[in-house]
């Protein structure tokens, strides 16, 4: 048996709060989700968990022990990833409003929907020193494969984040609807959500290394 089921049961424990506390995902979705509807915001969940995956495999590869350890390479991707929020965001801010533009807003195609969610993600170095440091505390050499008790720690993980953004892409959405409803709060929605992205955007550039 990999692992020792007080242990795994420790670990969902604290991997059920962690995903309770709000951060850039939480915010994507949230966003997403209140701009285009449950579908946008259950597409963004699901780029969400395949940039988990990409930091699974990139820890289990060693390359977050690079980013924990390199100020070059985690300098480098925090700032490609704050940008690009910040570049997310600016679009946003830059659409035009009132009620005849709201009208006529051209939402984001599902599949820009989901490759956003993924390089938010992706481009978070914060995920991956939290996948580094979080997850060897559960790991125990004596059951076998560390290697392998690692993956399967982490895709439990990211399965029980995608639960929970799921649940709220689903809430979210429904109140999106009644804003898209009425243009006046659509218009100010899509200044909301610019400025979030554009301060997730400033908040990862602000973030230091562990």
């Amino acid at each position: 048996m990999l692992f020792e089921p007080t242990r795994l049961l420790a670990f969902l424990l604290a991997g059920v709060a962690l995903n309770l506390t709000p951060g850039p995902d939480t915010m994507y979705v949230l966003a997403r989700s209140m701009g285009q509807g449950r579908s946008a915001g259950f597409v963004s969940a699901l780029g969400i968990c395949v940039g988990g995956l990409f930091h699974i495999s990139a820890a289990a590869l060693g390359l977050s022990a690079l980013l924990a350890t390199s100020a070059v390479a985690f300098l480098v991707v925090k700032w490609v990833g704050a940008l690009y929020l910040v570049w997310m965001g600016v679009q946003m801010l830059r659409s035009k409003t009132g009620p005849q533009a709201v009208e006529g807003l051209q939402p984001a195609s599902l599949w820009r929907i989901f490759r956003d969610g993924v390089v938010t993600n992706v481009l978070n170095p914060k995920v991956a020193v939290f996948f580094l440091a979080f997850l060897p505390q559960f790991v125990d050499p004596s059951r076998g494969s560390t290697g392998l008790q690692f993956v399967l720690l982490g895709l439990l993980f990211d399965a029980t984040g995608t639960l929970w953004l799921v649940f709220l892409a689903g809430v979210a959405g429904g109140f999106g609807a009644w804003l898209r409803r009425n243009p006046r709060f659509a218009a100010w929605q899509q200044r909301v959500t610019g400025g979030v992205f554009v301060a997730l955007g400033a908040r990862l550039a602000l973030q230091e290394r562990a």
